[in-house]
């Protein structure tokens, strides 16, 4: 599986990983704007049902990649499990740092833009690349192949539902912030996956 990937793709599946992961740490993780997806859906489950993110964001991200698998095949899973990798260890690092814009937190539509962008970007560019960096890309990415609609499409309507959910507990201001980061972010995604 691993002799099929190409060292250039490995590369910049690693530099939007970690595109990715900056932009979480010092823009989402500081701002209180959510996400959809994967991440949205294991903090409403364990907002609900009190089931920790660990299990539930582990048991729905290896669903999504098995569906992945199935369609997209071995060559998309290696890429993922380094995109994956890529970003966690990333992720790690700039924990070892603190915010570098705090008085984000204090605006969330600045936060709301410049986390789109930051996601859109890492993310997007992992895609175009055949990588998923979390479960939610896999399924968009799955989703996408198996229907052909495009992926932005495919990433708001899984946004807007778990978003939806989630006003069940968060503040509809604070969840229109992060309609505004997603709706930016897979039409970001879209744009990269298509050039």
């Amino acid at each position: 599986m691993f002799t099929k990937l190409n060292l250039k793709s490995c590369a910049i599946i690693l530099l939007g990983s970690a595109f990715l992961a900056f932009g979480l740490y010092h823009v989402h993780s500081f701002s209180g704007v959510t996400e959809g997806g994967v991440l949205g859906m294991s903090l409403l489950l364990e907002h609900w049902l009190s089931l920790s993110p660990a299990v539930s964001g582990f048991l729905l991200n290896g669903i999504c990649y098995a569906i992945g698998l199935k369609l997209l095949g071995k060559t998309f899973l290696g890429y993922s499990m380094l995109a994956a990798a890529g970003f966690s260890i990333s992720y790690k690092l700039f924990e070892q740092s603190g915010p570098l814009w705090p008085k984000l937190a204090d605006m969330p539509f600045a936060a709301s833009i410049t986390g789109a962008i930051f996601v859109g970007i890492g993310a997007g560019v992992c895609v175009r690349y055949g990588a998923a960096s979390g479960g939610d890309d896999a399924l968009a990415m799955s989703i996408s192949h198996l229907t052909k609609w495009n992926i932005e499409w495919i990433y708001l309507m899984s946004d807007l539902l778990v978003l939806g959910l989630s006003l069940s507990y968060i503040p509809i201001q604070r969840i229109g912030y992060s309609i505004l980061t997603v709706l930016l972010s897979g039409q970001i995604i879209g744009f990269l996956q298509r050039i």
